[in-house]
């Protein structure tokens, strides 16, 4: 092994360590052996430090807030709500993004399912992109009601619920906790698809961010890379613009608030640890689908299967040599199979009508 090779690995284990302690590699590999002879990047120069509230990233359409009162602290939600393009089919999608991003990274679905005819609501849950960044405890049950209290202040009384990575937990608590809401859900990519607890040690919120903290800007700006790089694992997946999500999670870390979001970082990454929901699978009644990259680590496709196997209307696709986020990826394929499932129901009605 060169020497280039074992600087990157003692680099990615380092940042695995960190990692899996924050819970982020819930659904952790190590990366393949053609990644390992890629250079971390140091830290880019050109960054300017950026807001812990995403005020300078683009989102695709406007955003609104919707205020909450949390842990005795006023806080807003930030959402976009999104009208059809066209002809209406009187139908909303909600989108609920995973730990790593806000709905900024949604614009394709959501050009997608709104030429399709759908409404569609992109929340960023509270410690996640635009929204407030609270310093309290994080757990799905809050994330649901959130996400519910936002469905009402917009007079939706139903919707099909899509959730990616950390949102495929959270749109299984929101589904099992929310029936009469949920018309269909997708969980794609998951993470969750054990309960750690019987397999990883506790770390603390503490632990955690002081370990962060201590970290130099270019083991941070690693730490991101080495995360977002592994989301496409299969050759010739990544692309030089996708790390555009690296420097998002790194600019924040320049500015003077970077200490807080650090904090809340290091609290709502338990959460995968502390508030499991392989428990709510079974309890699902909506029609489900269970979608995702087939190399998504090693056991994600028998992993993905298991839950498609405990939810009792649940039918899994597998989109092969994809990673972790198939809509960025392979958008064709990931569009192709969303909306035949979304628009099943609409077909189905239709035949009925004729």
């Amino acid at each position: 092994m060169g020497h280039a090779n074992r600087t990157f690995w003692r680099v990615f284990q380092a940042t695995f360590l960190l990692l899996s302690g924050l819970g982020v590699y819930s659904n952790a590999q190590p990366l393949a052996d053609g990644l390992r002879s890629e250079a971390l990047p140091k830290a880019p120069s050109d960054v300017k430090p950026g807001s812990i509230t995403y005020d300078d990233v683009p989102y695709p359409y406007p955003v609104s807030y919707l205020p909450l009162t949390l842990y005795g602290q006023d806080v807003r939600m930030a959402y976009m709500d999104v009208p059809p393009a066209g002809a209406p089919n009187g139908r909303t999608v909600l989108l609920l993004h995973g730990m790593n991003f806000g709905g900024f990274y949604f614009s394709g679905p959501i050009e997608l399912l709104r030429n399709a005819g759908f409404r569609v609501v992109v929340p960023d849950q509270i410690g996640f992109g635009r929204s407030s960044k609270p310093i309290i405890p994080y757990n799905f049950h809050d994330m649901a009601r959130n996400t519910r209290k936002l469905l009402e202040s917009l007079g939706i009384t139903n919707a099909a619920v899509v959730g990616h990575s950390m949102g495929g937990m959270l749109a299984a608590r929101f589904a099992a906790s929310y029936p009469d809401i949920t018309e269909r859900l997708v969980i794609y990519n998951p993470i969750g698809l054990t309960d750690p607890r019987y397999q990883t040690a506790w770390r603390t919120a503490d632990d955690a961010y002081k370990a962060t903290m201590a970290q130099t800007h270019d083991q941070l700006y690693q730490a991101f890379y080495a995360n977002i790089r592994r989301y496409f694992p299969s050759p010739g997946a990544w692309k030089p613009e996708y790390e555009k999500y690296v420097r998002i999670l790194y600019a924040p870390t320049l500015g003077g608030e970077w200490p807080r979001l650090a904090m809340v970082r290091a609290i709502y990454q338990q959460i995968t640890y502390l508030d499991p929901v392989v428990y709510d699978w079974p309890k699902i009644r909506a029609k489900t689908l269970v979608l995702g990259g087939d190399k998504d680590g090693p056991d994600f496709p028998a992993r993905a299967k298991h839950i498609a196997d405990t939810i009792p209307a649940a039918e899994l696709v597998l989109i092969p040599n994809a990673g972790h986020v198939p809509h960025i990826e392979v958008p064709e394929i990931f569009n192709r199979e969303l909306l035949k499932f979304l628009k099943m129901e609409l077909a189905t009605q239709a035949r009925k009508s004729e």
